[in-house]
């Protein structure tokens, strides 16, 4: 074990008075790449960055009530903008609480910068005060780790970690820096960006000329074509070239939960959410294609559904940006590997040259029929009497205004909002998709509207998952940030609920909770924000228009919904897409569709 360093420890200014600290360092590189934003709690391991961040004028630090919600928030930061989210956290358990946005950001490959204290370094394995090895145990959740033990290696790790964030697939990075390193003294350094600036994306390298001409050739021989497009296109910002390849092909396109806004919801040749819980006519427009055009997306199992019976008859082509997962899921027969956006500019121009034949006037008439017999609709008030999901979202939908952003937990709330929420704005849609997170949409629309401070921005969540994070409601009013939240309260766990009862007989084991515990309004007044409550169907315009008019405050809209109202369509876990069920005992009409 190496002995500490007393003089320096002691009197940080003896290695030379003019010599910055790693700290400072830290700060440096964060204005270097732009950073305006960071979000996280102090502690002691990391509290000399902290002390150089009270002297920055460009930085502000949004100080979170967890460190979860400052994970989630640099996100929905991240998420809005395009650009890196920066979070910090203290040792040990500050750090650990780190995990669950990290995944998060992994699964949703979401760029995130996590700066961590750690305890100094020659205490490192002696289990001391608030000690625990982060990056061993975020190494399966990051694209890459960095443990800082010297000042001199501050500027480049940091440096680093906002290029892997956002090289070829982004997502997060963790940067773990011992006290003596954020402490010691290094050398000045000019960094390679100016201020302001961001690192550039890499050379954006094309497929070659022949796979591109078998990508095409499959397009304009394909008579059941289908595009399916994922969340990679959003982070490639690759929306206008596929509305390109729209136009081309004429083709029909599905949009992912994470690629919601995309394509505009109200597009013509838009089928909607495949998955799960998606539409009709996209789930089955995917089922019975001859080729599926793959546009960021990784053929994920909520989508597929049992991967054996899938698209049996589709041949594919896979744009991705990461190779691991071409070929990871289902065979690619064109691969094309390469950032979405510049792949799928390179495929329209090779269709402008050489046109593709579009689909089968059938194909379309079959599509259409689909999507009019089981188009997702909203009851209307007068139908319930009680107040039903569908019915808020509809009346959001028709109340928020152009821009609005909205953030979402997850669960029965998501995918109606997912179902109903009419979007043109990839980047106004932030939800957690492939790690499930409940507890994320209030800490990612705190992010959210740092990034777009001029947009409304609604957090849409559940009854149980807004108790995991309402807490992050006290840091929005002590920092400015009017977010709406409107709270889907139905005194249960909705979608296990909905398992237990459509699978399990309706045995409701530890899924019910009530719902006037806590009383969410008043839990909103308590910490500040202007709390309301809806529990009847000719209040739900009032009560959104009363949010939408507050712009100083946040504000909690507790909606006490019906809790037998389900989420349709919808596709059994580990079953087939064939299995799709509309309601409890009745399929969609394809029986009859002969190919």
């Amino acid at each position: 074990m190496r002995t500490p360093n007393k003089e320096v420890e002691e009197h940080p200014t003896a290695v030379g008075p003019r010599a910055p600290t790693g700290a400072a360092a830290v700060v440096e590189e964060l204005d270097h790449h732009g950073v305006s934003t960071v979000f996280g709690i102090p502690g002691g391991a990391i509290l000399p960055l902290y002390d150089e961040l009270a002297r920055s004028l460009g930085i502000r630090h949004v100080l979170a009530r967890h460190e979860q919600g400052a994970g989630h928030a640099a996100e929905g930061y991240a998420r809005t903008t395009g650009k890196v989210g920066v979070c910090l956290a203290t040792s040990g358990p500050g750090a650990t609480n780190l995990i669950t946005p990290l995944a998060n950001a992994s699964m949703d490959s979401t760029p995130v910068v996590a700066i961590t204290g750690q305890v100094p370094s020659w205490l490192r394995g002696t289990t001391a005060f608030q000690e625990t090895d982060i990056c061993a145990i975020a190494q399966p959740l990051v694209k890459r780790s960095f443990q800082v033990t010297r000042p001199d290696q501050v500027h480049e790790a940091v440096r680093e970690a906002f290029r892997t964030a956002l090289r070829g697939r982004p997502g997060p990075v963790l940067v773990d820096i011992t006290k003596d390193a954020l402490q010691g003294r290094t050398r000045p350094t000019s960094s390679p960006f100016r201020e302001g600036e961001f690192p550039p994306r890499p050379e954006r390298r094309l497929p070659s000329a022949d796979r591109l001409h078998a990508a095409a050739d499959l397009l304009r021989r394909a008579r059941r074509p289908v595009l399916y497009v994922g969340g990679g296109a959003v982070a490639s910002n690759a929306n206008e070239k596929i509305l390109e390849l729209l136009e081309l092909t004429q083709a029909p396109v599905v949009t992912t939960l994470m690629a919601k806004g995309t394509v505009p919801d109200n597009h013509a040749q838009h089928l909607g959410m495949p998955g799960m819980h998606g539409t009709v006519s996209a789930v089955l427009g995917l089922q019975h294609s001859d080729l599926i055009v793959a546009v960021g997306a990784r053929f994920d199992d909520r989508v597929t559904g049992r991967i054996d019976t899938f698209a049996p008859k589709a041949r594919v082509v896979h744009i991705d940006v990461d190779p691991s997962e071409i070929n990871k899921i289902r065979r690619a027969d064109v691969a094309l590997q390469g950032d979405a956006c510049a792949v799928v500019s390179a495929l329209n121009e090779r269709l402008r040259t050489e046109p593709p034949t579009y689909p089968d006037e059938s194909w379309w008439q079959r599509l259409s029929c689909w999507r009019q017999r089981h188009d997702i609709g909203s009851p209307s008030p007068a139908e319930n009497e009680t107040l039903r999901s569908r019915h808020v979202l509809t009346a959001m939908r028709n109340t928020c205004s152009d821009g609005t952003v909205f953030t979402t937990g997850v669960g029965q709330h998501q995918m109606w909002a997912a179902q109903l929420l009419s979007l043109t704005d990839p980047r106004s849609w932030v939800t957690s998709g492939g790690a499930g997170t409940m507890g994320y949409a209030v800490p990612a629309a705190m992010g959210a509207k740092l990034a777009r401070p001029c947009d409304s921005v609604w957090a849409i969540e559940g009854d149980g998952g807004f108790q995991m994070t309402c807490q992050e409601l006290a840091s929005c009013v002590a920092e400015g940030i009017a977010i709406k939240v409107a709270v889907f309260n139905n005194g249960t766990l909705g979608m296990v609920r909905q398992w237990q009862d459509v699978f399990l007989e309706q045995r409701y084991s530890a899924t019910t909770l009530d719902r006037d515990i806590p009383d969410n309004a008043a839990l909103a007044r308590a910490m500040g924000c202007v709390g309301l409550r809806c529990a009847q169907p000719e209040e739900v315009e009032t009560v959104l228009a009363e949010a939408e008019a507050t712009s100083d405050l946040p504000v909690v809209i507790d909606f006490h919904v019906d809790a037998a109202e389900l989420v349709w369509p919808m596709v059994p876990a580990g079953a087939s897409n064939d299995d799709m069920l509309i309601s409890r005992n009745e399929r969609p009409d394809f029986d009859h569709f002969e190919e």
